[in-house]
């Protein structure tokens, strides 16, 4: 009994140190898959937050200055032939002037990622001689654009509409610069400049939306018909320092949000009925004038009037007559119909008189052709003999000649008579 009594204690301790040992492998093992745990949690977190950290902004193109506070990229005046490939995304105001440039082909600013925010882009004074169908594509916030001071020879009809008018999307420009940018005149092949920059207004309707257009100082001689029906929304219109003779086929009529009207400094020398009233029917236009050489006589009439009337015109007072030269720097204001005289003009009586009297000449002279005609037996005859008559005279007169040139004949004639 004793000795299982004893027997018993000792087999509980085991049973229990087994179940401690038991437990501490249970928890090293716990502490172990916890630790190696560890370092992968850590590194996905670590992924994670890197994947969460916005790209670094572009690198700024060599050359060029940039600044990401003011979201502006200048490259001026560094002779680049082409537009920096490396532009960061981040650009809203790209300047690219006084470059060497030449030629804008298409897509020459789509970029991956595409330069989603550049909203100014200007070009002026690049040398660009060309540019072709698409050169502004891909750039879906684009709102102001400047090409002034190019000598543009080639202008695609799609260069505003991408290159394909049909199928691209109407172009965000909101305001258009096209200021100086007539080329030379023996590089001009022959086109029409005019037709020219019309046809990439025009294309595609696709600057429906253009608000702002400065086409100053073209040397334009006159605006295209419809050049300005596709561009209902604008507002600015600047023509001045151009050579426009005539406004007789443009037409304003569309243009129910024109505010100002730039005409100053060119070469018109009436307004006609037709323009007047379409400018009058515009509701908040605004028109500038200035520095034309109106030619005042009978003609301004209507004009003077009009002028007399309306309160569109700004400045109307400075307006003044460049011609006939007794008419010179007088106020447009200041003349009445009295003053407004055209070259005088025959009666209709004496008008008659000269008409008939022409009709009259030319009756005297068919009939003088027509006895001439019927008579020309007789005056061939007539002029037969005077040819004879003329040629028995000259021979006499040649033979008398020799005898007296030649001293023998002479004195041969001589002895003869006696």
């Amino acid at each position: 009994m004793p000795g299982g009594c004893s027997r018993g204690p000792a087999a509980g301790d085991g049973r229990l140190r087994l179940a401690r040992l038991a437990l501490v492998l249970l928890g090293w093992v716990s502490s172990t898959s916890l630790t190696s745990s560890a370092p992968s949690t850590s590194a996905s977190f670590l992924a994670s937050a890197v994947s969460a950290q916005p790209p670094l902004p572009g690198q700024c193109p060599q050359l060029c200055e940039c600044s990401e506070a003011a979201r502006t990229v200048k490259c001026v005046n560094r002779n680049l032939t082409e537009v920096p490939a490396d532009l960061p995304h981040y650009v809203r105001n790209l300047f690219l002037t006084g470059n060497q440039l030449a030629v804008l082909p298409a897509g020459a600013f789509a970029r991956r990622p595409p330069l989603a925010e550049l909203a100014a882009l200007n070009l002026s004074g690049s040398r660009l001689q060309e540019v072709r169908g698409g050169a502004f594509e891909h750039l879906p916030s684009l709102r102001q654009l400047d090409l002034s001071h190019n000598p543009l020879v080639h202008l695609s009809p799609f260069a505003f509409s991408g290159s394909n008018a049909s199928f691209s999307a109407p172009s965000p420009l909101v305001e258009l610069m096209l200021n100086h940018i007539v080329p030379p005149e023996d590089e001009r092949q022959n086109r029409s400049f005019e037709g020219m920059v019309a046809a990439a207004l025009r294309a595609g309707h696709a600057l429906r939306g253009l608000q702002r257009l400065e086409l100053a100082s073209n040397h334009f001689l006159y605006l295209p018909r419809d050049v300005l029906a596709h561009l209902p929304g604008l507002r600015h219109l600047d023509l001045r320092n151009n050579s426009l003779v005539s406004l007789t086929y443009a037409s304003f009529r569309n243009l129910t949000h024109l505010e100002n009207l730039h005409l100053e400094d060119n070469a018109l020398k009436v307004l006609h009925n037709g323009t007047l009233a379409e400018l009058q029917s515009l509701p908040h236009v605004r028109v500038f004038l200035d520095n034309n050489p109106w030619v005042c006589d009978c003609h301004m009439v209507d004009m003077v009037a009009w002028l007399k009337e309306t309160e569109v015109v700004q400045g109307k007072a400075r307006l003044a007559c460049a011609f006939p030269e007794k008419m010179r720097n007088r106020a447009l204001l200041e003349l009445n119909s009295s003053h407004l005289e055209c070259d005088p003009i025959l009666p209709p009586s004496l008008q008659t008189s000269y008409v008939f009297l022409g009709i009259v000449l030319a009756l005297i002279g068919a009939i003088f052709l027509l006895v001439l005609y019927l008579n020309r037996k007789g005056i061939k005859k007539w002029m037969h003999n005077i040819r004879d008559a003329c040629r028995d005279h000259m021979e006499g007169y040649h033979y008398r000649y020799e005898i007296n040139a030649d001293p023998r004949l002479t004195n041969l004639s001589s002895n003869s008579d006696v």
